[in-house]
């Protein structure tokens, strides 16, 4: 029997109008709220190692596979893009960045880029740097605005949201504002590239740390004039100095995780094609997920990925 507000809206409404009703209550359901819960295939073997060293120790164990047992005759470099976001995709709490490294050549005496920092492990040496922007103040206000007022979503010119100074955060700051979100935490990669992409990557980090360009979150009426930049475009179009971005914008839910793969579609086509990228990319499938869990082998936990490890502090 049908429920008494379904009666009467088969009466006092036409089929267009019941259909129309209906999709709108579907689109209203915000569909990645519940996707990756209840999986119960998270690894919680490092469950009490903190965030920043498993992901550190991932990227260390994946680029060593890399290279190899053998010598490394001469440099090698390394993205590693990710993302994170809450379990309700808020774009409040989503963040797209990306790790880039120098694995330095054996034997020989380096000349490391001066300003980033200088790893040794292993007996090799390395050089890395993250592109992470955000507001200059954002790990003691991180309240983010990215949509304010009506209809802001759709037209960027009704978006009250203010610009702000941008800084470049580290790779350990990053991941604390994970933490103490409880976000569930994307890595892809590592993914070779050529000196001249790491170079360009390095020319995109000082333009950051310049001051020449602001943040902004919804940056579509900014970016073209090279006032203002979100996260993913920060790192977006390596092979240009400035990012001017892809095809859709920020009110097309590009954040997130949503955002990066954005980010790795345009890596596939555009720097692959000018030889920078030296591997293909499957934005899909190359995802590990490090997930928050409130306990050990908990099943209550927001996973979206394939594969994942799960972490609490």
């Amino acid at each position: 029997m049908l429920p008494q507000t379904l009666r009467c809206a088969s009466r006092c409404f036409t089929p267009a109008a019941l259909l129309l009703l209906a999709l709108a209550v579907f689109f209203a359901v915000p569909c990645g709220a519940h996707a990756g819960w209840s999986k119960a295939d998270a690894d919680f073997t490092n469950y009490d190692v903190p965030l920043h060293d498993q992901v550190v120790n991932h990227i260390k164990a994946k680029v060593l596979a890399r290279l190899g047992g053998g010598r490394n005759t001469h440099d090698r470099y390394f993205i590693i893009p990710f993302a994170y976001e809450d379990k309700s995709n808020d774009p409040g709490f989503s963040h797209s960045f990306m790790t880039v490294i120098r694995v330095l050549a054996d034997d020989k005496q380096p000349r490391f880029v001066p300003g980033l920092a200088r790893i040794k492990y292993q007996n090799r040496e390395f050089q890395a740097f993250t592109i992470s922007w955000l507001p200059h103040d954002f790990a003691t206000n991180p309240h983010l605005c990215v949509f304010e007022g009506p209809g802001a979503r759709l037209f960027p010119s009704l978006n009250k949201c203010p610009i702000s100074i941008g800084r470049d955060f580290k790779l350990e700051e990053t991941l604390k504002l994970a933490v103490e979100a409880k976000n569930a935490v994307c890595m892809w990669g590592p993914y070779e590239i050529t000196k001249e992409a790491f170079d360009l990557a390095v020319k995109r980090l000082r333009f950051l740390e310049s001051g020449a360009i602001k943040y902004r979150a919804d940056d579509r009426l900014y970016r073209k004039d090279r006032v203002a930049i979100n996260c993913f475009h920060a790192m977006q179009g390596l092979e240009e100095l400035f990012p001017n971005g892809g095809v859709f914008g920020t009110g097309f839910k590009m954040w997130g995780i949503k955002g990066t793969a954005r980010v790795l579609i345009e890596y596939k086509t555009r720097s692959k094609t000018r030889g920078l990228l030296l591997e293909p990319v499957n934005e899909k499938r190359d995802r590990f997920g490090f997930v928050y869990a409130p306990a050990r082998d908990s099943h209550q936990v927001y996973d979206p990925f394939e594969t994942a490890s799960a972490y609490h502090r």
